[in-house]
């Protein structure tokens, strides 16, 4: 069996889906406030798990697909995305073997490094948000990840 049978393309089309939808669905402002990057916690997921599926071509259209959804400048999701699973994919075979806590750490400062790329590329712009409580994505991602984990791992056959 050759390694394109093995990869869960379909998987992850349909959970970046999902998590978009989750991304971008309205919701109360505070709960918005909490809300979790979905879209990113998936990308690093799939960037760990299968990093030769999707690549950073898989990341970069979601990140556009994210942009054109919020009305955002386009290509500042495509960008952090595609940073964030640049390092998930360069360090898979790392993060991939340690404890779930330790992975929550990485996806947590994988979610900080995000959420100041698009800090500062909404500041460039002149669409600058300065509120602290922008920072709780991170940290509510980080926390989400034990659950993604679960809830993707079925999804698919790791090797």
């Amino acid at each position: 069996m050759n390694a394109r049978a093995v990869e869960p393309r379909a998987a992850m089309l349909l959970a970046a889906f999902i998590a978009l939808i989750f991304q971008v669905v309205p919701l109360p402002a505070w709960l918005s406030i909490v809300r979790p990057a979905f879209l990113v916690i998936v990308i690093l997921y799939w960037s760990i798990s299968a990093p030769r599926a999707g690549g950073l071509f898989f990341p970069f259209v979601c990140g556009l697909a994210l942009d054109v959804f919020r009305g955002a400048v386009l290509g500042e999701h495509a960008l952090a995305l595609v940073v964030v699973a640049f390092l998930a994919i360069r360090f898979h075979l790392l993060i991939r073997n340690k404890p779930l806590f330790e992975q929550a750490l990485f996806v947590f400062a994988a979610l900080a490094l995000y959420e100041f790329m698009i800090w500062a590329i909404d500041g460039w712009s002149g669409h600058s948000l300065n509120s602290g409580l922008r920072w709780l994505h991170p940290v509510t991602g980080g926390l989400l990840w034990p659950v993604a984990c679960g809830l993707l791992s079925r999804t698919h056959r790791p090797r």
